[in-house]
């Protein structure tokens, strides 16, 4: 029987995953190459004015419905939840993502917009447009942030805890402080490689497939976008990554639904995932592949997401 938290909610580290062979599983078995330039049918874009300018954002399904905000990590946008949000939406929720200031197609926004103005994309530049986005919808939301993006959700969660409806972090840092100490091969690198070394070997490692293996479909798609992020926002995303804030005893106290999402292939060890989910009393899902299982595991994540949401209710 599966350990239970304080509000009734299992945290058996393997309830949920990859390891249930379903509809979800098969349909995820038969993606293929995806093409990520056309958005999901029925899907809308819009702007989303923040305090640091303009952001671009997707949505689809009934916004009087419950939100879904799905946000991306660096050098990532909106169309890396494209598989997902049908889903969601045809579930019943409202599904919004967007791209982070200064990336892709919100390569505009930034810190010079800033009032006043700023020099580097910071934490408070980030935090305070993620809980404009929040604004925008019916609160409280589901929030699911991927990557650099997970830390920016505990941020904002930490500030404005009653925004929130349930919180996903997908293949977040498990560890805070230098949080590329424990990925594999570079962590032993990372203590003495600076911002703009390391943005430039990100984008290197990302463009040449060095990083994350992807079908060519997938990779003319990211090649494209990095036509528009600002190397400068990269930069600083990787600075930030090496200062990350400890909120695992907030996490750990807070009465709502979590869950961890990765792949088993991730970039940091799936160890340190577990062990992260624990320290936080959150359920973990391991997926097949690597660093995105809102790529290459949509269907499965999406249904885990719906039975994680089922349970914390909709209204």
């Amino acid at each position: 029987m599966a350990e239970l938290d304080r509000n009734g909610y299992g945290i058996d580290p393997e309830e949920f995953g990859s390891a249930l062979v379903d509809a979800a599983a098969l349909l995820d078995a038969e993606l293929g190459d995806v093409d990520w330039f056309t958005p999901p049918p029925g899907a809308v874009h819009r702007s989303i004015d923040v305090p640091s300018g303009r952001l671009a954002a997707m949505t689809l399904g009934n916004p009087g419905n419950p939100s879904v905000v799905l946000v991306p990590g660096a050098t990532g946008s909106k169309e890396d939840f494209s598989l997902m949000m049908p889903d969601l939406a045809n579930a019943g929720y409202f599904a919004l993502s967007y791209d982070l200031a200064g990336q892709y197609q919100s390569a505009a926004a930034g810190p010079g917009n800033l009032v006043p103005p700023r020099k580097h994309y910071d934490y408070r530049l980030f935090v305070d447009d993620f809980l404009a986005v929040l604004e925008t919808t019916a609160t409280p939301v589901h929030v699911v942030g991927y990557s650099f993006a997970g830390i920016i959700a505990q941020l904002a969660y930490g500030e404005r805890p009653e925004l929130f409806r349930s919180l996903t972090l997908l293949s977040c840092p498990p560890e805070p402080g230098q949080s590329f100490r424990g990925v594999s091969r570079i962590g032993r690198f990372s203590t003495w490689v600076n911002g703009r070394v390391g943005a430039a070997l990100l984008i290197w490692g990302i463009r040449s497939g060095k990083v994350v293996h992807v079908p060519e479909g997938r990779r003319r798609f990211v090649n494209y976008r990095f036509r528009f992020t600002r190397r400068a926002s990269v930069r600083d995303i990787y600075t930030l990554m090496q200062n990350v804030p400890d909120l695992r005893q907030k996490l750990a106290e807070a009465p709502l639904p979590k869950f961890v999402a990765v792949g088993e292939h991730d970039l940091w060890p799936l160890q340190l995932h577990r062990l992260f989910a624990q320290s936080i009393r959150a359920r973990i899902g391991v997926y097949r592949g690597g660093h995105s299982p809102s790529e290459t595991s949509p269907h499965e994540f999406s249904r885990d997401l719906l039975a994680l949401y089922a349970k914390a209710g909709k209204r």
